[in-house]
Formats: structure tokens, sequence, C-alpha cells
């Protein structure tokens, strides 16, 4: 890490973008930037508390469309889509793997109530477009034959893939680098204003770092920084979520060989395969602040359902236990680009989506970055619509 210019004798030119975060949401944002020939820093303290490190890592808005959220859904279908050629590019600037799976997704329902409710996605699956495959318990099982023999029935979603969150964000750490980005450990306690236009930053220790443009990618922890009217910034809620990390006893053969999702007497649980053998399994969803402890309850909660579809979980080592706050805004959409204050930017509130939606969200924000307006299907998630929440 590279220690910060501050506002007394550095003779380092300004950055022209100061991106706080180092999240996946900060990182994309800071890549593109610097391949647009922007000078880039992104401030983060470490070890960061970003809720990528945590994240299971589906790509998955066919088995996650709810509705309501149609247009959310399309703009995760846009990123989806942009995952092949992301990786490829990603993956050649930064020499690194960043554990992308294409074997599809499973979405698998316990009993006859859970059935009814997937057949009602699948007709939003349909009205937006999305591959899926209705399948019975017998064809579920033949694809994961480890599911258990009370699977009434599932969808198949060839498209939805994943990847693992944490080798993504090493990429494209990397990627930034290789792109000249200056990565800067220290905490942003304000963005400087003045004039009526975002200045810089000031780091935790009083120093200022002066920067042409401001992006705030903090995630959950972005209410925390100063200097920025609470009309600009609305508010950002964090959602709990609790998962475990099991590991496949060496030898065996996977529990699941692509990621399952199910829904147990209408609660929502995951399996997330990696390459090395790890399952990650989740995950809670809790409104209860900034509580970041592990609970009993919550651990209980996603291996009792876990069990109920995949019995073999029961014989995994757990080799993690996590806890990650999701950064929801008040209407669960992301909120991109450019506020009323010339220079600040905004690049949060990606609730659940935050792994989906980086490719489209790096890309909005490059666009914006550079003076161009948000693309089409951003412009929707722009930061200065209204939310109708006071000021």
């Amino acid at each position: 890490m590279r220690t910060p210019p501050s506002d007394h004798g550095s003779s380092r030119p300004a950055p022209d973008v100061v991106v706080v975060g180092a999240g996946l949401i900060g990182l994309v944002t800071a890549w593109r930037a610097a391949q647009r020939g922007l000078r880039v820093s992104v401030v983060a303290p470490e070890p960061h508390a970003a809720a990528s490190g945590v994240a299971a890592g589906m790509l998955t808005p066919a088995t996650e469309a709810a509705f309501g959220e149609e247009a959310l859904m399309r703009f995760g279908i846009h990123s989806r889509d942009r995952y092949p050629g992301f990786i490829a590019e990603l993956e050649s600037e930064s020499g690194r793997d960043a554990g992308y799976r294409a074997e599809g997704t499973l979405q698998v329902a316990f009993d006859t109530d859970d059935l009814a409710r997937l057949t009602e996605l699948m007709e939003l699956q349909g009205r937006l477009g999305v591959k899926a495959q209705r399948l019975t318990g017998r064809e579920c099982r033949r694809l994961e034959p480890m599911l258990a023999p009370s699977v009434r029935g599932g969808v198949l979603a060839p498209e939805d893939h994943s990847v693992d969150p944490r080798r993504l964000m090493a990429a494209l750490r990397a990627a930034a680098l290789h792109r000249g980005a200056e990565l800067v450990t220290d905490r942003v306690t304000e963005v400087v204003v003045s004039g009526g236009a975002a200045l810089g930053v000031r780091l935790s220790g009083g120093d200022r770092l002066d920067a042409g443009q401001v992006v705030l990618a903090a995630g959950t922890w972005t209410p925390g920084i100063g200097g920025v009217p609470a009309d600009v910034l609305p508010p950002l809620r964090p959602v709990k979520g609790q998962l475990l990390r099991l590991r496949t006893p060496e030898g065996e053969e996977p529990i699941v060989t692509r990621t399952v999702r199910g829904l147990v007497r209408g609660t929502p649980v995951y399996l997330v395969p990696r390459a090395d053998g790890e399952i990650v399994l989740g995950a809670t969803q809790e409104e209860t602040g900034y509580d970041t402890r592990l609970t009993v309850g919550g651990v209980w909660e996603v291996l009792r359902d876990a069990r109920e579809l995949v019995p073999g979980v029961s014989e995994l080592e757990i080799a993690e236990t996590c806890v990650g706050l999701r950064p929801g805004s008040p209407d669960n959409e992301p909120l991109l680009g450019p506020t009323r204050i010339p220079g600040l930017h905004l690049a949060v509130g990606h609730f659940r989506h935050g792994v989906l939606l980086t490719p489209a969200t790096g890309d909005a924000m490059a666009e914006a970055l550079t003076g161009a307006p948000l693309p089409d299907h951003a412009r929707r998630f722009a930061a200065t619509r209204d939310l109708g929440v006071p000021a």
C-alpha cells in the first residue's frame, strides 16, 4: 500500500478520482476508471469490512427473480450476460483466476407449497425472457444425486452461474494496480466540500486527499462518512447475513456440482460449490442493524434447511463461519453515478446483488466519471432519483 499525499507539501499530482471503499464495487469502479486513463486512488482500511468477502457469489437473476423487482432483474440479467467477457478481460489483465463457474443453477422445492411458489416464479422468468426449465423431482435428482428423495421438483436456469468473490476481489485489485491505481490504507472520515463541490476526502489522521471526483463505494459503512448532506446520500440499512463455508472430505465427490438454491417451507437456502471442494452454505437475511454476531439460531436455520434438501451436508467439515452486512437502499436498488454535488458520485446500495451487478456497475461508473450520462440500462438507478425519503 502507498502512503497518501497530504494537502501540505506534497508534489504528487492529485488523483482524478478518489474511490472510497475496496469491495467489489469500489475496485471495479477504480479499474474501469483507470482503463479510461484517469488517475485513481482507492481508500479503505485494513482489514476490509466489505460484504464482498463474505458473499457466496451467485450470479442468479433468473432464480432470484421477485415480483416488483422486474427492472432490477433486467439490470441483473444484463450484468450476468456481461460476465464471460468481463472475466476473460479481467483474468488476462490481472493474471489471476477469478473463480468463475458456468454449470448453471438448480432451484428446488421441498414441499408442494414451495413448488407452487416456484411455478409462479417461472411465469415471472418467462416474462423477463430468461431461460428456465421446469423439472420433476426425479429429474432434479438425476442432475444432483445427493438431493433428498422428498424434493418435489425444481427449475434449471442454465445461464445462472457463480463466481468466487474473494478471488474476484483479488483479481480486480491486481488489475487496478496494473492500470496504475493507488491503494491507500486509511479510513475516510469526511468528504471535503467547498464552494458547493466535492474537492477530495479527509483521512482519519487528518490529512486531506484532493481529487477531481469522489466516489462513495463503502457499502453499508458509507453513511458514517461525514460532509455529505442527508438529502444527497439516502439512508442505507445493513441487512445481516450469516453463512458457513464447508469442506468436502479429501477424496470424496462434492455433494453438489452446481449452485443449488432451495425453498424449504418458504425459506430460501443455497449451496454454492467451489472448484477446490468448498461449499458455501447460506444465508440468513436479518434486519438487525450493525449486529455482526454469529448466532446459534442463524447457523441452525441454514443447516436445518440445507439438510432437508441435501442430507449429506451433515458429513461436511465446517471450515469457516461468516457474517456480512448487505447495504440496502430505501427501494433495495443501487444508487449510481453523479449526485447534485458536482464531483461527488455514489456506487452504493446493491443489497444482495453486489456480486451480480459488478460488471454493469463498473461500466456505468466509468461512463459517469468520464463525463458521459449513465447508460440507458442503468439510468433508472441514478443516484439523483427521487426515493421519497425526507431530507
